[in-house]
């Protein structure tokens, strides 16, 4: 690339970042300090000394550093066999795949799976990663307002004279919003108008359902979904996702998901933190009776005080502000306060709907939702404010 070229490349990049900025939408990398309320550490186990004894019991047992290439070359360590075995008994599954990310995991199943000849129903609260998959397939889609099952219904019953394969695509609780999908009604309808169901359990994996097996456990509807995704990177505070499904399914996302195809293996260590991670995970009835204990907790006393919690039936609470300007606000507020959490804005969530996403864990304590409580009353949260002020009896 000639200089010329460079500078007018990099010209455009400045204008693109000098656009987000005036609209309040320009993002920065910064570290999390003070409380932690936008982490997906739900279960409080990333600083567990026991995950880390497992970390350091692999490599002393000569778990290597670097699995040295893809799963189809030198990465396929016996360890990594046998985790997918036991993530997908876990799941209630026939078999499950592991992926570098949840974002791979998506890219990678919707990608391979789906035709450009296909109609996918696609909620529009889905995660990026969802939407690009179906995006790259070429499939053609329908967005329904999110979960609104009637109007999925009626554009289910609309494509009955199609001759294709239909999918409806979901997350099992929705990690902006904070609500879980009527799964068992979702399966009904997939059952009704011959559709596949793909459902994301991000969010829920380790959190919701028995043992944290997720929300297709919960309804019951394991045999009415074609796959689930379950990232490992959250509640099991490890990296990674598994797909589960059927045997064919993870045969077939050998062959065809070019982001595990084409991907370097995790090094083989890390099999074995997700192992701890998911038995840990299985004994935590107590750590996640606590987390929704604290969360509803949370819920009803931002609904006391006016705040817009939204539909948030779980550990994740957005607290809805409109503009991009006020949820920036509140988050400096709150972090001067000493809490880390972020203002989520467009596009991770639609215009008009910026809002900060407190993320619970189990390792919380009540005084710090007491000191939460108290900076957000203290706060003057307004589009026309001209700055977000914050009590002294909350600055901790």
């Amino acid at each position: 690339m000639s200089e010329s070229a460079t500078r007018s490349a990099l010209a455009r990049l400045a204008a693109d970042l000098e656009q987000l900025e005036s609209q309040s939408q320009l993002r920065s990398l910064d570290h999390a300090e003070g409380v932690n309320l936008c982490s997906n550490d739900y279960l409080a186990l990333s600083r567990d000394p026991r995950l880390k004894a497992a970390v350091v019991e692999a490599l002393q047992g000569g778990a290597a550093l670097a699995s040295t290439g893809s799963r189809l070359l030198s990465g396929n360590d016996p360890a990594w066999e046998s985790l997918e075995e036991e993530f997908a008994a876990f799941v209630g599954a026939r078999g499950a795949l592991f992926f570098s990310s949840g974002y791979a995991a998506n890219l990678g199943l919707l990608s391979a799976l789906l035709r450009p000849e296909d109609l996918v129903f696609s909620d529009s609260a889905n995660h990026a990663s969802l939407i690009d998959g179906i995006r790259l397939s070429r499939a053609r889609k329908v967005v329904f307002p999110h979960l609104d099952l009637n109007f999925l219904e009626d554009r289910l019953a609309d494509s009955r004279r199609e001759h294709c394969e239909k999918f409806i695509v979901v997350e099992s609780l929705f990690s902006m919003e904070g609500d879980r999908a009527s799964l068992a009604e979702i399966a009904a309808l997939a059952e009704k108008y011959g559709a596949a169901l793909i459902v994301d359990e991000a969010h829920a994996t380790g959190v919701l359902g028995p043992q944290g097996r997720g929300l297709v456990a919960e309804a019951g509807v394991r045999e009415a979904v074609l796959a689930s995704v379950h990232t490992c990177g959250k509640a099991l505070a490890s990296a990674g996702a598994f797909v589960a499904g059927s045997d064919i399914l993870k045969r077939f996302l050998v062959n065809r998901a070019r982001t595990f195809i084409f991907s370097t293996s995790p090094p083989p260590y890390m099999a074995h933190q997700i192992r701890a991670a998911l038995r840990l995970a299985r004994q935590a009835d107590d750590r996640r009776a606590r987390l929704f204990s604290l969360a509803d907790a949370l819920r009803a006393r931002l609904k006391e005080l006016g705040f817009d919690t939204g539909r948030s039936n779980s550990q994740i609470i957005p607290v809805m502000l409109g503009s991009n300007d006020s949820a920036l606000r509140a988050a400096e507020a709150l972090r001067r306060a000493g809490f880390a959490i972020r203002a989520i804005r467009p596009p991770t969530v639609a215009p008009g709907t910026a809002r900060l996403r407190i993320s619970f864990n189990a390792g919380l304590s009540e005084t710090d939702c007491e000191r939460l409580i108290q900076a957000l009353a203290g706060a003057t949260i307004s589009p026309h404010a001209p700055a977000l002020r914050v009590s002294a009896q909350s600055s901790g």
